[in-house]
């Protein structure tokens, strides 16, 4: 990154960060010496959360110091730091900007993975569609793009026979819907960027669970959002500590994952979930609630819809989103989400400003695998369940200290280190072969989860297998807190 694009690009607005608030995200600095370097850290690590944005003025060396209470030098020396690390530079009478060095990657920017990585992939919890499954569906399908060809292939809503196909499916699971309640989206994050955009403006609060799904949490910071988090232990949710959340804060909307949770694999109980219903009715909070591994029930019966709980008022505010991505195959990239039909045809128009409509070829394939649902779901989570039974043993046998809680459905363990050395062991392990995340990357908050790591059973059992192999290595090869900072991956 050259120096040329430390400051606004043309035609963007610019931004600047005023002491007190950069101040507010500082550690004390009276508690570590010297102080300087302790704040330039903090700020550097800051910039690498995307807590602080790119291009963003910081406060004047004499503001600063007066809001954090130390001396002007000491200021000084913070920006000094930062500019010789390439995050920060600095032009006479433009002030001070926020920049990255050339050999960082911004959090949440795709680093695609070359078709000749050979490493073991832990960090995608999203499995592969069998090839005799998608051979038959290519098949089966090719009489009815035939006749599609011979149309515009416009369809902002979705294909009308897989809106319909998907409004079935929710009202067997028990909550009764027609089609003119979906909108078919490109995935699942699809639908959540649409109602980011359509019902929250920037500066809006937004309720989110710690930990969470990276890629929401991601699109929420570029919608510049202001998370309220509440916690998801080894527990689940305090329901006391969501309804306070929701009383005090009153956020525009919630962002919530019940079935399965992503990463801890937590399954929200019933009777909790009628009680955050009529918490965010009260509060007029849109519920977004994203059952993307609803399905993937492994032991024990698939959970019903989050929005069966609520009563006729309140799930008129509920928007639940689904996927193929954890059941079949994210190469789909078909999604949805269900909401009160008003909100869908504006939900809609949103999406012709961008995107048109999703491909014709894919609903047709989703509209097929998901008719076909009963025949290849009860194959996907005999698999699964094999997969996560090798990786608790293998995990069991070469690193013991480690703990976990089995999750009773979804794609991965959330297990703990019993010390924080996960974003040093993720770091090593791509040395060794692996892709994993450390649990850091799925924290509402930045410097949490250090002692997590997320490991999907989403690969067959030998490679898990291997994989714990190669990260049991790693972890034998002296890590420690202060290890390189890590790489950054894409997850799912």
């Amino acid at each position: 990154m050259g120096q040329k694009e430390a400051f606004p690009p043309a035609g963007r607005a610019s931004r600047a960060m005023g002491s007190r608030q950069l101040a507010a995200l500082l550690p004390d600095p009276s508690a570590a010496r010297p102080a300087y370097r302790r704040l330039a850290g903090a700020i550097s690590e800051l910039i690498l959360d995307g807590r602080i944005a790119l291009h963003v003025k910081l406060p004047a060396e004499r503001e600063l110091a007066a809001a954090l209470g130390v001396s002007r030098a000491t200021a000084t020396a913070v920006y000094d730091l930062l500019r010789e690390g390439g995050y920060a530079h600095s032009r006479q009478g433009s002030g001070t900007w926020t920049a990255l060095p050339e050999s960082r990657t911004p959090r949440g920017v795709t680093r695609l993975i070359g078709s000749r990585d050979t490493a073991i992939d832990l960090a995608r919890a999203a499995p592969g569609l069998p090839h005799q499954a998608l051979a038959e569906a290519l098949t089966r399908i090719s009489p009815q793009l035939a006749e599609h060809v011979h149309t515009p292939g416009y369809h902002p809503y979705g294909l009308p026979e897989l809106r319909a196909i998907i409004a079935e499916r929710f009202t067997r699971r028990g909550l009764a819907t027609v089609p003119e309640q979906i909108l078919v989206t490109s995935g699942a994050q699809h639908a959540l960027t649409l109602v980011l955009g359509l019902l929250c403006r920037p500066d809006d609060r937004v309720m989110t669970e710690n930990p969470s799904y990276p890629n929401a949490l991601e699109a929420m910071r570029r919608a510049r959002l202001r998370t309220v988090t509440v916690p998801v232990t080894d527990g689940g949710w305090d329901t006391g500590i969501m309804e306070a959340a929701l009383r005090q804060a009153v956020p525009r909307l919630a962002y919530l994952i019940p079935d399965f949770h992503n990463p801890t694999g937590r399954l929200m109980p019933g009777p909790q979930r009628a009680r955050v219903l009529r918490a965010a009715q009260r509060t007029g909070t849109w519920l977004v609630v994203d059952e993307t591994l609803a399905d993937l029930a492994l032991d024990i019966p698939r959970p019903a819809p989050f929005a069966s709980h609520a009563t006729p008022g309140a799930a008129a505010q509920v928007i639940t989103t689904g996927s193929m991505s954890k059941t079949h195959w994210a190469g789909l990239r078909i999604g949805w989400l269900r909401a009160p039909a008003r909100l869908v045809t504006e939900l809609a128009g949103q999406r012709v400003a961008t995107d048109m409509g999703g491909s014709v070829l894919d609903q047709l394939l989703a509209l097929e695998l998901l008719d076909r649902a009963g025949e290849l779901l009860p194959l996907r989570l005999e698999e699964l369940r094999e997969q996560r039974a090798a990786l608790a043993a293998a995990l069991s046998e070469r690193l013991p200290e480690w703990t976990w809680q089995l999750p009773p459905g979804g794609l991965s363990l959330w297990v703990d280190l019993g010390r924080p050395l996960s974003a040093a062991l993720a770091d090593r392990a791509l040395d060794y072969g692996v892709r994993v995340e450390g649990g850091a990357c799925f924290a509402a908050d930045p410097g949490v989860f250090e002692h997590r790591l997320r490991i999907p059973y989403t690969t067959p059992a030998d490679t898990l297998r291997e994989a714990v192999h190669r990260m049991a290595a790693a972890l034998a090869d002296g890590l420690t807190p202060a290890s390189t900072p890590r790489r950054t991956h894409w997850i799912a």
